[in-house]
């Protein structure tokens, strides 16, 4: 039995449909609303919060592999009641900012749910993927009612991922030998700023969007209001204020581990277009 955790959000949906549409099962998706879960014919929804680990207990029943994205709930007692469920294999979502900015606070906590995973006795594949190119759904309201989107670092590229080709190498690692023990660095194809996004989905949705570059105190006051000032400066660093060789490098770990080659950002703006319009 596979569980997938997340079953709904961007990953995680990719996931349970690649797994299904590979023939592995049985699979078990979680989600907090199981009335609500459109899943694959054949996959189980099962109701679980990850701030409450014990609501977990019945997902991961006869459960041998897992889908976990790091820092949704207090991730020691969730890593415990899977290694006391007898589960076998973990397979973890992280952050490239672990190699790449490790003196950021999200970036230190990702380490820290990294070292409790390896230290748990359960075999492990940790993900540490770049800029999700989901992200830009942070624009979708200000598209759909025309209104000019607002970005800092506008000709900072980044190799932006897509969301099914963390999916899609999860996918292998959980369903395939030799990827226990190993760590990923999932990248897009090629770097891409933030204009080039707003250019993919103009040209995905069919309509020019106006696009105007602001500092980064603006954009700071911006998401400090939302996500608190130590998440807006972290969030600033790694998409233009503080970037690195390291982070900027393009990797071919997905086409080597999957055997497909990458996503790129217009892709994913042209399947998500509905969401812009």
């Amino acid at each position: 039995m596979i569980l997938v955790t997340g079953a709904t959000g961007n990953i995680g949906s990719a996931l349970l449909r690649g797994l299904h549409a590979c023939g592995v099962g049985p699979l078990r998706g979680l989600t907090r609303d199981a009335s609500r879960a459109t899943f694959p014919e054949g996959v189980e929804a099962v109701e679980g919060d990850f701030a409450e680990p014990e609501s977990l207990k019945p997902a991961l029943d006869g459960v041998r592999s897992l889908f976990l994205v790091s820092r949704l709930g207090p991730d020691a007692e969730i890593i415990e009641a899977a290694r006391l469920a007898g589960v076998e294999h973990v397979v973890l979502v992280s952050s490239i900012t672990v190699q790449t900015h490790p003196y950021l606070g999200p970036a230190g906590e990702n380490l820290a749910v990294e070292l409790l995973l390896k230290d748990s006795g359960l075999a492990w594949t940790i993900l540490r993927p770049t800029q999700f190119a989901s992200n830009a759904l942070m624009w979708a309201a200000s598209i759909r009612d025309h209104e000019t989107v607002r970005a800092p670092y506008a000709d900072t590229g980044l190799p932006t991922i897509h969301p099914a080709d963390i999916a899609s190498v999860a996918r292998v690692a959980l369903t395939e030998p030799g990827h226990k023990e190993r760590t990923y660095a999932l990248t897009g194809p090629e770097p891409v700023t933030a204009r080039q996004q707003v250019e993919a989905i103009a040209a995905a949705i069919g309509r020019n969007i106006p696009f105007v570059e602001i500092s980064r105190q603006e954009a700071h006051a911006q998401m400090a209001a939302v996500f608190g000032d130590e998440a807006a400066d972290a969030v600033l660093d790694v998409t233009g204020g503080d970037v690195n060789d390291e982070l900027l490098t393009v990797r071919d770990t997905v086409l080597q581990v999957t055997g497909s080659q990458a996503r790129s950002f217009r892709q994913w703006a042209a399947e998500n277009a509905d969401l812009f319009r």
